[in-house]
């Protein structure tokens, strides 16, 4: 099975539902790299279509923990004193909740549940990569660990494909000295929503990028 892989949605859900029709199950595992709430207009319809699609194809789809879902974990489980999911956009995403009279902890076993990274033998998949500066990169509220880092990648044995960082440019990077894609394309701010498709030994195939939809972003 060949990768599909989507960089960071943050609620864009037109655009998300475009772009995954460049997904084939029968031949390519579906791999989110997380943030798939807060930001856009649609945090509900994205967070509950992405739960729809795993239950429906459990063997071929992955979807990761990003730092969106560890902070809105955080607050529903009233571990964020300081308001922190509120001040990075979860305000707006318990209002969409709350529009639609759903109670958000009906999806915190899954997002509790979500994985940190996916890895094979030659592809690594996280939400922030491995930062040549971490001690250790599997610790969930590390500033330099898998959800949060923005340090330079470390070069390991495998190809690291990552998100969390949004480029300015709207273009996926290949990044060579770290062997590593950087794919989120600031679909929130307007630009596009990447996915990349690779072999299952990390080889490129190709990038699909789409344009974010306007119903994802405008007030």
């Amino acid at each position: 099975m060949d990768l599909f892989i989507i960089g960071d949605v943050h609620g864009c859900f037109f655009t998300y539902l475009k772009l995954l029709e460049q997904w084939n199950p029968k031949s390519e595992y579906l791999i989110q790299v997380g943030d798939l709430i807060d930001r856009g207009n649609h945090s509900l319809k994205t967070l509950r279509l992405s739960y729809e699609i795993q239950v429906a194809f459990k063997k071929q789809t992955i979807f990761l923990k990003g730092n969106h879902e560890q902070l809105m974990q955080h607050h529903l489980l009233g571990k964020d004193p300081f308001k922190n999911w509120q001040r990075n956009g979860g305000t707006k995403t318990l209002l969409q909740f709350e529009k639609e009279g759903v109670d958000p902890y009906h999806y915190l076993s899954w997002i509790k549940n979500l994985p940190l990274f996916w890895e094979n033998k030659k592809v690594f998949i996280s939400h922030a990569g491995i930062s040549a500066e971490g001690i250790d990169p599997f610790l969930p509220d590390d500033p330099n660990g898998l959800l949060w880092n923005r340090q330079p990648l470390k070069k390991t044995d495998k190809l690291q494909v990552i998100g969390h960082t949004p480029r300015l440019d709207g273009k996926p990077e290949y990044i060579p000295s770290a062997n590593a894609w950087n794919i989120d394309t600031g679909a929130y701010k307007g630009n596009c929503l990447t996915g990349i498709k690779l072999k299952k030994d990390g080889s490129f195939l190709e990038a699909i990028s789409v344009p974010t939809d306007s119903r994802d972003i405008e007030e």
